[in-house]
């Protein structure tokens, strides 16, 4: 294509952030936080009605009762998805679960609100270690 070509560059659509938070106070920051960078998602508040989310990306409140076993066949049922839970962080029986089950990467409640915009957009760079 020349540089004078009008042709328009496709680019792939961009698909949803799946959100399993059943909590609607962090159900609306997120909604908000997602408004504001531009990012689509998608919310499901039970863990049952997972599994036809689209999405490349499940961001999951890992408290909530069933989310684990949704969580893991969520990401099961396409490759190249990704999980990423948050927890209390005095509960680590059920971060260790969540890793066990395949979660991706399992973050503080209180981490997880901080990297937020980055896991909404998907921009480069490692939000767990705070580079």
């Amino acid at each position: 294509m020349s540089q004078t070509d009008p042709t328009p560059v496709r680019r792939a659509p961009v698909l949803p952030v799946c959100v399993l938070v059943r909590d609607l106070i962090l159900g609306s920051r997120i909604s908000a936080v997602a408004a504001g960078n531009g990012a689509p998602i998608v919310t499901v508040r039970d863990p049952g009605k997972l599994s036809g989310a689209a999405g490349a990306r499940l961001i999951v409140d890992l408290n909530l009762e069933g989310a684990i076993p949704a969580a893991a066949a969520w990401r099961a049922a396409a490759p190249g998805r990704e999980v990423v839970g948050f927890v209390s962080h005095v509960d680590a029986d059920t971060a260790k679960a969540a890793r066990a089950a395949g979660v991706d990467q399992v973050l503080a409640r209180s981490r997880f609100v901080e990297v937020l915009p980055i896991l909404l957009t998907g921009q480069i760079g490692n939000p767990w270690d705070g580079s």
